[in-house]
């Protein structure tokens, strides 16, 4: 099904549930020659991982195994189909059981029932957050621009309920100081507020959301079409693909709508440091990196809200498959907050939409994105 592929020239289309025996992703057009990046990829898996402080006791060890596209000789990629996968080891479906006929509020069991007129009960199928198999595509993604221009793409987390972290800069901030503390802010002092109303929301058997912020710095100026495929909507498509997510906003998002033409508007300055790309820059950078849907050479700069994980430890109305009230109260093992283990899926996201616009303008080959 088309709901399950992402990317015209990177294309990647995912598989398994959360519960069944592995989930994975098959990446295709990736090019060829590219020395495949098993250290990002694991290092990427291991941040998403759970059983981590603040998230689900679930013990995974997400191995990622390759089952085609990389040559086992070269350790380079084929430019055929990559496909990756990792095993389900830990999963307790017993946990789901007594959730066979009954729907969880605010989960996707009933619209999932009438989309599709059946279900995989345990962990919610393809609803779930176990998103293993993005992480993986995204990190081979990220080595690519990597490569290509030395891009780099950092996430953190920049709110947590009610507690935010804004002196976080954007233009300096690094993968480092995100993982210095669990929650993923590299604000100390905001960090150690927000892991305090996670633990909270834990202890009363309640859940959080809050907002991720990420740049994506070294991208050159002209990646984007017009119209339908923008820059800014294919970065609106993927993000609002992530679970739980709830809004998206580019450069000054919502806060524009606030602003006259004149404090928002970018100037555009000489940049001859830029050649051999066009000598321009721009004096602030309240788009965000994209004009017209199409990146100007600037920090793309972005934001991610992210719902209150939907299960919850105390009893809720809901009703069953044929209609009747009921009352529901969660079992198992889930995060009270999504945010920290969110930050490297909207990294991958990120990067599998900006290598897909890059591969729009270059070549197949790994030697043609080298400048």
């Amino acid at each position: 099904m088309a709901g399950n592929a992402l990317g015209e020239r990177f294309r990647v289309t995912s598989f398994g549930e959360s519960h069944g025996g592995a989930v994975g992703v098959v990446v295709d057009g990736c090019p060829a020659g590219h020395p495949f990046p098993h250290a990002r990829i694991a290092a990427q898996l291991a941040r998403r991982r759970p059983g981590q402080p603040l998230t689900s006791a679930r013990r995974e060890a997400d191995a990622i195994e390759v089952l085609s596209g990389v040559d086992p000789e070269t350790d380079r990629t084929l430019g055929t189909p990559i496909a990756m996968m990792v095993r389900n080891t830990d999963a307790k479906s017993g946990d789901y059981e007594a959730l066979r006929g009954v729907y969880r509020p605010s989960h996707a069991d009933f619209t999932y029932d009438a989309r599709f007129g059946l279900r995989f009960v345990a962990g919610g199928g393809r609803a779930s957050a176990r998103e293993m198999a993005r992480v993986a595509a995204g990190a081979l993604a990220e080595d690519l621009l990597a490569r290509w221009r030395g891009i780099e793409i950092v996430a953190w987390v920049d709110r947590v309920h009610d507690v935010g972290a804004p002196l976080v800069d954007g233009a300096c901030v690094t993968r480092e100081a995100v993982d210095a503390h669990d929650v993923r802010c590299p604000d100390p002092e905001a960090a150690a507020a927000m892991t305090a109303v996670i633990e909270d929301a834990r202890r009363h058997g309640d859940t959080v959301g809050g907002i991720l912020r990420a740049v994506v710095r070294g991208v050159p100026a002209g990646l984007g079409e017009p119209v339908f495929d923008k820059l800014t909507a294919a970065l609106a498509h993927a993000m609002m693909s992530l679970p739980a997510a709830r809004g998206f906003e580019i450069g000054e998002g919502f806060a524009a709508a606030r602003m006259r033409g004149t404090a928002h508007n970018d100037a555009f300055i000489p940049a001859p440091e830029r050649a051999p790309d066009p000598p321009v820059a721009t004096r602030t950078n309240h788009s965000g990196g994209i004009q017209g849907g199409i990146s100007n050479g600037e920090t793309i700069a972005f934001a991610v809200a992210f719902k209150p994980v939907a299960t919850v430890f105390v009893p809720q109305d809901t009703v069953t498959r044929d209609g009747e009230a009921t009352t529901y109260r969660a079992r198992g093992r889930h995060d009270p907050c999504v945010l920290p283990r969110a930050v490297p899926m909207v990294e991958a996201m990120a990067a599998l939409v900006v290598a897909d616009h890059m591969l729009r303008r270059f070549g197949a080959r790994a030697e043609e994105l080298d400048r």
